[in-house]
Parts: structure tokens; C-alpha cells; sequence
């Protein structure tokens, strides 16, 4: 869109009913954060709590990545963190093909307006969705690659760390390499 706007995208997020999430949904969840971010974060799909603020990660997932940005010295208000889905699939399954399919406009238009330096997929969802690739996060996370003139850098979804603690100690290295990635992209 030409006159694409951070406002534009939020509202069409808002009223959207492309999919079948929007008739179980309270809020969708367009993403927040910076516009101009330097790096950006995409989970999977918004899930209970997320449904009833309408903001992307605020449950207990959402307290540890901000828990892991504040340890590499970022705030929230500096990244841009959305899902690849902006409503609350029932029950928290994974989003179907045709409902990733349905919000992927929205994600592309994000991910030209905020033009980030760096991309970090968190989790499978958004590797498959983001990388087009079938690779698991357990292959691809903390190691950067460049794509479309895009660093991207996959992790685990912080959700994967309350329920495996060992994943705690990875994706605290992880945002470690991160801090470096950044700092070497300027």
C-alpha cells in the first residue's frame, strides 16, 4: 500500500474477519512497539491473555522476553513484537494454513513500514511462516543468516522455556548473540 501507515495496518488488524479466529477472538493483536525498531520480534499467535489486552505477549512468555531484552540492554518501546496470526486461535492450537495465510499480508506490510535490520522468528510457526523453511527452531536458533537483504535470527519462543527450564539457559545465550548481531549491524 502506498500510504501505508502503523495506524492504517492496526485498524484493518482490528476489524479484520479474513479467517474463522476472528468470530472467537476479543481482541486482535496488530503488535506494538517501535515502528522504526532496529530489530523485531514474531511469535506464533496471541494467546489467552494476549486475547483479552490486545497486546502481543503479555502473559508469561511475554514477562520473560522482556526479562531477555532488558539482560542485552533493550527495552519493549525499542523493538517492533508481533505474531505471525493477530487473533487467539481456540484452545491456543497452532494457526491452520489458511489463517497464517490469511493475516500474511498484514505481517509483510509490518515488516516493510518498520524495515528492521534484524528478524527473530520465535519458534516453528513463525521459522515455517517467515523462512518458508521446515527446519525446527532446534536447528536454526542463534545462528544468523541473511535473506532478502534481512538478518534473520531464529530462537525458541519464550513460551518453549516455561515448560523446559533447560531451554531458560539457550535462550539466555541466544540473546546474548543477538547483542552482538545487533551491534555489529549498526
Amino acid at each position: 500500500m502506498a500510504n501505508d501507515s502503523a495506524e492504517s495496518i492496526s485498524r484493518e488488524v482490528v476489524s479484520c474477519m479474513q479467517c474463522r479466529l476472528c468470530e472467537t477472538r476479543r481482541n486482535a493483536v496488530p503488535g506494538e512497539g517501535s515502528w522504526s525498531a532496529k530489530v523485531m520480534f514474531i511469535g506464533e499467535a496471541p494467546g489467552e491473555q494476549e486475547d483479552h489486552q490486545g497486546r502481543p505477549f503479555v502473559g508469561a512468555a511475554g514477562r520473560l522476553l522482556t526479562e531477555l531484552l532488558q539482560s542485552i540492554g533493550l527495552r519493549r518501546e525499542e523493538v517492533f513484537i508481533t505474531n505471525t496470526v493477530k487473533c487467539r486461535p481456540p484452545n491456543n492450537r497452532p494457526p491452520r494454513k489458511d489463517e497464517l495465510a490469511a493475516c500474511r499480508g498484514f505481517l509483510e506490510r509490518q515488516l516493510k513500514l518498520v524495515h528492521p535490520r534484524a528478524v527473530c522468528p520465535l519458534g516453528n510457526s513463525a521459522i515455517r511462516v517467515l523462512l518458508d523453511s521446515n527446519e525446527s527452531v532446534t536447528e536454526l536458533h542463534g545462528v544468523p543468516f541473511e535473506k532478502d537483504g534481512i538478518t534473520y535470527f531464529p530462537m525458541y519462543h519464550p513460551a518453549a522455556a516455561l515448560y523446559t527450564f533447560a531451554l531458560r539457559k539457550v535462550m539466555e545465550e541466544d540473546f546474548r548473540k543477538l547483542r552482538v548481531v545487533l551491534d555489529s549491524l549498526g
